[in-house]
């Protein structure tokens, strides 16, 4: 008898006028009902402004760029890199200036 997975979870996501059937990892549910969300109301803003101007196709895609754009402004909000560098130099200064003193 196969055993059951039961870290994965069949749900059923509305996404604009689409049911999407997928399998996700039981703890992302939450994040997948909040993108199906979030992709539905920018493809109705973008619908909505755009309807008989542009295609469907279009304004799928201006949906993914929205999106994306959201993506990477985040992902530059969370770069720690700069601040880890500054920790790193001031760290070594630290050292150099303690290490002078011993």
């Amino acid at each position: 008898m196969a055993e059951q997975n039961t870290d994965k979870l069949n749900i059923r996501l509305h996404v604009y006028d689409e049911e999407i059937n997928v399998v996700i990892n039981r703890e992302d549910e939450e994040y997948y009902r909040a993108a199906a969300k979030l992709i539905t109301e920018r493809y109705n803003a973008y619908s909505a402004h755009y309807a008989g101007r542009k295609t469907d196709h279009v304004i799928a895609l201006m949906t993914l760029i929205d999106i994306a754009l959201l993506y990477q402004k985040e992902r530059t909000h969370n770069d720690t890199s700069v601040y880890d560098n500054v920790l790193t130099r001031l760290t070594s200064e630290i050292e150099d200036v303690l290490g002078e003193h011993k």
